[in-house]
């Protein structure tokens, strides 16, 4: 990786790790990749960092079904879950392909770049 992405990766890893949406799974993996950034130990973690967001970005289908559904309810309450569902419905209908939540929009921003940062 160069020096160049490897920066741009740590800023987006912070931006990331600052976001109220980050998961600590996301969290553990931002930092273990941190620590490792420019040692011997870097391909490793580079490589489970983006297992991990992988994993995490929320595709924009599914963020539209689960505010529309009672977990969601649940989890946002009636009416936050009902403006996510209209701004997702929005945004879909804009192009979207993800949620665009500061941590999804920092985990896309990494994973556009995972063939410079996995090789």
């Amino acid at each position: 990786m160069t020096n160049e992405i490897r920066e741009y990766v740590k800023g987006k890893v912070n931006e990331l790790m600052a976001a109220p949406s980050c998961c600590p799974e996301a969290k553990e993996a931002s930092k273990a990749w941190l620590d490792a950034a420019g040692t011997a130990k870097e391909a490793e973690a580079s490589a489970a960092l983006i297992a991990e967001l992988e994993e995490d970005i929320m595709p924009i289908d599914a963020l539209i079904a689960f505010s529309g559904s009672e977990a969601g309810i649940k989890v946002f309450g009636e009416e936050m879950a009902k403006n996510i569902n209209a701004h997702a419905v929005e945004i879909k209908a804009k192009g979207a392909r993800f949620c665009d939540c500061p941590a999804c929009t920092a985990v896309a921003a990494i994973l556009e770049k995972k063939d410079e940062i996995i090789g």
